[in-house]
């Protein structure tokens, strides 16, 4: 009797994690550097955590509905790829059997033995066969619009919270020193975790979101002075 022994890899929540990191990156940096630009044009208090508050909710609705349609797209062209698939089998079953056959022998099978594998899993699961190994398709890898939706807009509104947070507690001389500061630390830390979560090296993680980070708040910060200064 054959025991499985389940393997965790981090393929397995790429997916997910994905959209989880970006999210929550999208959400500090962009609310961090809206909050920047309001109180760089000299905005008080209230008039920063309104737009932060604004600026979450909004983010996290087009983060939701964006993710949303792109995955839904995926699927879409998932489920027709696998249609006419399942056309091609009932037309040519015998065809269908050499192209699978074709694709383990490219694979480094010698060609009974790709022609054995092709029979049994063709008997097992036509279908499934070519959707893996014809299309590349597979249940780890495969579309998840809602659950894609609801990491975006969750994870984008944890991470537009903690400059907001930092926006309501930080003496208002300082706001804009307490805010970048914290938000960059954020992002480093994010960083991190990503770098770690799929094997990656720490370090070059850290200075790339740091990096962008603090140039997309500088940018947005002498905006929100020159339109200060302006109007």
């Amino acid at each position: 009797m054959l025991v499985r022994h389940r393997e965790r890899h981090r393929t397995e929540y790429t997916g997910w994690s994905r959209t989880a990191v970006l999210g929550a990156n999208d959400g500090i940096l962009s609310t961090a550097s809206l909050v920047l630009g309001v109180a760089a044009a000299h905005g008080t208090r209230s008039n920063v955590l309104v737009a932060g508050v604004a600026g979450l909710v909004a983010g996290a609705m087009s983060m939701a509905a964006g993710e949303y349609v792109s995955v839904h797209s995926q699927a879409d062209t998932e489920q027709a790829d696998l249609a006419r698939e399942r056309a091609e089998l009932r037309a040519d079953d015998k065809g269908e059997h050499k192209e699978l056959m074709a694709i383990y022998v490219g694979r480094g099978l010698d060609p009974s033995l790709a022609e054995q594998v092709a029979d049994q899993l063709m008997a097992h699961d036509a279908i499934g066969a070519h959707a893996r190994d014809e299309l590349g398709m597979s249940e780890t890898l495969r579309a998840r619009p809602i659950q894609a939706a609801l990491a975006s807009a969750s994870s984008f509104a944890v991470g537009a919270a903690m400059p907001l947070v930092v926006t309501a507690l930080a003496p208002k001389t300082s706001l804009i020193v307490f805010v970048s500061g914290t938000s960059l630390l954020f992002l480093a830390l994010l960083g991190a975790l990503a770098a770690r979560a799929g094997g990656a090296r720490v370090m070059p993680s850290i200075i790339r979101v740091t990096f962008w980070g603090a140039l997309a708040m500088g940018i947005t910060a002498g905006v929100g002075v020159l339109f200060g200064t302006v109007v």
